[in-house]
């Protein structure tokens, strides 16, 4: 199973981006998939997660309404869409994907075996 993080870069606060997710080597239907980030000096959290067919998310509080988690099973993608970005938003993020039988929320960065390499996101003031 392989992960591939993309579209990260520098972006000025209240601007977009948007991030993908390619996986190969897994029957990607069958996975759970979340994004997650890690900031310098701060733990991963789980930014948003997909259930397995994408009627199903779940994203932190605090990209509510900004950020829009989706995929698409016949591309073996996932996507994050970042809208109104803030400097706090600066991270680097990483797609993980787990296969799962269930659509439980599944938000800890333990409940996930693979991984991608990371994509940096700068926000600037």
């Amino acid at each position: 199973v392989q992960l591939q993080a993309s579209g990260g870069g520098l972006v000025q606060a209240g601007g977009t981006l948007s991030l993908s997710c390619a996986a190969s080597g897994l029957t990607f239907s069958n996975y759970v998939v979340g994004w997650f980030r890690q900031a310098p000096g701060e733990e991963r959290e789980l930014v948003a997660r997909i259930s397995r067919r994408g009627t199903n998310t779940y994203y932190t509080d605090s990209v509510k309404g900004r950020f829009t988690i989706s995929r698409d099973n016949a591309k073996n993608t996932v996507y994050l869409l970042m809208n109104i970005l803030m400097p706090e938003d600066t991270a680097i993020y990483y797609c993980a994907a787990d296969r799962r039988y269930d659509d439980y929320r599944y938000v800890r960065v333990d409940q996930y075996n693979y991984w991608g390499q990371g994509t940096q996101v700068t926000v600037s003031s």
